[in-house]
């Protein structure tokens, strides 16, 4: 058992790689996550992993994974943990977000997510595609930073995982469609700085 003290002032710190690249002959991926705990309890967090694609977000292990097959989370020595991917494709190519909840704990720090990790399978041939993924890849990273925060405190007050992704989601249409608005004045300012 632990005090409420103890509860109320624990603290989460996830990080993840930014990127992580597969060769077109890998068959298995394993995605690493690292967390830092202070002031929390002694009993394990739970561990839930998401992904964002092009067009839509997915709840992978939230925290009992929705494909053993395809998806397995490994719990590893000193606070690290990765993410296991089978049958590895261009398909996977995503976003993996992975997160941390001691659900037992009453503070908004006690449950964080980690900024992403882009993961990306080479086809035998390069192509523009990948270019083009990273970059939509980088701009969800950037837009999924600015919303982690507020996720974690909507998950503490709700029990579903798949309802806590889809608060998310919406979270993050919002935010990509304010970014969208804004992409013509960027654009232009671009031009009139190349053409100087």
């Amino acid at each position: 058992l632990f005090s409420t003290g103890a509860a109320d002032s624990c603290q989460v710190t996830v990080t993840q790689p930014r990127f992580q690249e597969a060769d077109y002959s890998t068959r298995t991926a394993f995605l690493p996550c690292a967390f830092s705990a202070s002031g929390c309890s002694s009993s394990p967090p739970q561990v839930l992993w998401f992904r964002f694609l092009t067009n839509k977000h997915e709840d992978l292990c939230t925290p009992g994974c929705t494909d053993d097959q395809k998806y397995k989370v490994h719990l590893l020595p000193g606070n690290n943990i990765s993410l296991q991917i089978n049958d590895l494709t261009v398909d996977d190519n995503a976003v993996y977000i992975c997160g941390i909840a001691f659900s037992d704990s009453s503070s908004p720090r006690s449950k964080q997510a980690g900024d992403g990790t882009v993961l990306t399978k080479t086809e035998k041939q390069h192509s523009n595609g990948k270019l083009i993924f990273m970059i939509i890849a980088s701009s969800l990273l950037f837009l999924y930073s600015t919303t982690v925060f507020t996720l974690f405190v909507v998950y503490k007050k709700i029990s579903s995982g798949r309802k806590v992704f889809q608060a998310i989601a919406q979270e993050l249409q919002k935010q990509r469609y304010a970014e969208h608005c804004r992409q013509p004045d960027d654009l232009e300012d671009d031009t009139v700085y190349q053409n100087r």
